[in-house]
């Protein structure tokens, strides 16, 4: 249904009454909270890979698929009618179901008794997540101005780190305790707790609309929005080159509890609590340093919104090379620490970038364009070549045992291409931004 504008909702972007910042950092908070959720039962299997392993007789390729492409696939696609929904419905209520949804099946996943029943229970947090993200990014773009979107957004990204952290940390130390299933059980309820209060707390903003005529807003076809989306070179082109990165990242993150335990022999409470910190601290200081040094840039130049993304991308790479390649395991998480605070720098651009040149009425189906693209490579191909590779680098008996470390150091070259490709987005964006 569509939602009435209520009275502390916003009615133009550039609100500035006690009344309006109340709720837009109530707003910022609660979303950032779901945000943080939705890491929280993502993580949560990568954590838990080896004693699922065990218990289930999987492979590495069985993992990799269930924490990328079996999610992926679901989460990627249907992000993109649900964002169809969330540009002309009710916002707050799209995030508040899409919570509840993927909060309830990440319960369920401890009730799985093979492959197939967890691969099963995996699309159902696939066919929640997919609906929060889109929602989210337009709200968001309602209560900022353009000049101060890349950094709101990339506060409301603070929530990946930390939900990374938490799952680590969380998963890892209730399985150590009570198991694997437990740990599903228990993080997928404390979700549900979540969904009422974001239906009684955050108020959805008018929309506003920019040059377009509100009446040709109102209903923007899909072929034409996606035709738009792809004529402008700022967005195609950082698309490309974050879907590179994307392949990467989504391998480290995937397959660094199993690496760390294979490779340096760490128990996994252990392991849990050293990719909290580094997940957490380094993340939250990767995408808070990238959407301010973004917006600093971007106030001399507006092209530094872009670039700085792709000088942090060039420069992670040394850092994952030496992190999985190290023998000495303080090295490895040093570097790792520094590689994860590199790694996370694109956050607050993709999508404050984009969100400002595109119409008012296409931005949660832009951010859908964008997860449908960025997780299908990135999330979906990412960590199950990864597994994949490390399957087959282990039939060489030399290597067995680490074979999952080589693996990882040939996919971390994929971010070098998508550098290049954020660099080359750079020359664009001023134009496309004055055409707005």
């Amino acid at each position: 249904m569509n939602g009435p504008s209520l009275d502390l909702a916003p009615r133009t972007a550039d609100g500035s009454g006690p009344a309006f910042l109340k709720a837009r950092r109530s707003m910022l908070v609660l979303l950032g909270l779901v945000s943080m959720f939705n890491y929280i039962d993502r993580t949560v299997l990568s954590v838990l890979q080896e004693p699922i392993k065990r218990e289930l007789h999987l492979s590495d390729a069985q993992l990799g698929l269930l924490t990328g492409l079996a999610f992926a696939l679901f989460y990627a696609t249907l992000s993109l009618p649900i964002a169809r929904l969330a540009d002309r419905m009710n916002r707050r209520n799209i995030v508040a179901a899409s919570l509840a949804t993927w909060s309830a099946m990440t319960a369920l996943s401890g009730l799985a008794t093979g492959f197939g029943s967890l691969v099963a229970f995996r699309i159902g947090v696939a066919l929640g997540e997919a609906g929060s993200v889109p929602a989210s990014h337009s709200i968001i773009a309602d209560y900022y101005p353009p000049e101060k979107r890349v950094t709101a957004v990339a506060l409301w990204g603070l929530a990946l780190p930390a939900g990374i952290m938490l799952g680590y940390a969380s998963g890892g130390w209730i399985a150590a305790a009570l198991g694997w299933r437990l740990a599903f059980v228990v993080i997928g309820l404390a979700g549900l707790v979540l969904a009422p209060v974001v239906m009684l707390l955050v108020r959805e903003p008018a929309r506003t609309i920019s040059r377009e005529r509100s009446g040709d807003a109102a209903s923007v076809p899909l072929g034409v929005a996606i035709g738009v989306l792809w004529r402008l070179r700022t967005y195609r082109y950082m698309l490309a080159g974050t879907t590179l990165h994307a392949f990467a990242q989504y391998a480290m993150m995937s397959w660094s509890a199993p690496f760390y335990m294979r490779v340096h022999h760490l128990p996994l409470a252990e392991v849990a609590s050293w990719l909290a910190l580094m997940n957490g601290l380094g993340g939250a200081l990767g995408i808070y340093l990238g959407g301010r040094l973004s917006d600093a840039a971007g106030t001399h130049r507006p092209a530094g919104r872009v670039w700085v993304s792709a000088v942090a991308m060039l420069l992670m790479v040394p850092a994952a090379l030496a992190q999985f390649l190290a023998p000495s395991l303080p090295v490895s998480l040093a570097c790792g620490f520094i590689a994860t605070m590199l790694m996370f720098f694109y956050y607050g651009p993709i999508v404050g970038v984009p969100q400002s040149i595109v119409p008012a009425r296409t931005r949660a189906l832009t951010s859908a364009v964008t997860l449908l693209v960025f997780n299908l490579f990135g999330l979906g191909l990412g960590p199950a070549v990864t597994g994949a590779l490390s399957d087959h680098l282990a039939a060489n008996s030399a290597i067995q045992d680490t074979s999952l470390r080589y693996a990882l150091a040939i996919v971390v070259l994929f971010s070098v291409a998508g550098a290049l490709s954020i660099g080359w987005a750079s020359r664009f964006y001023e134009a496309e931004l004055r055409e707005r």
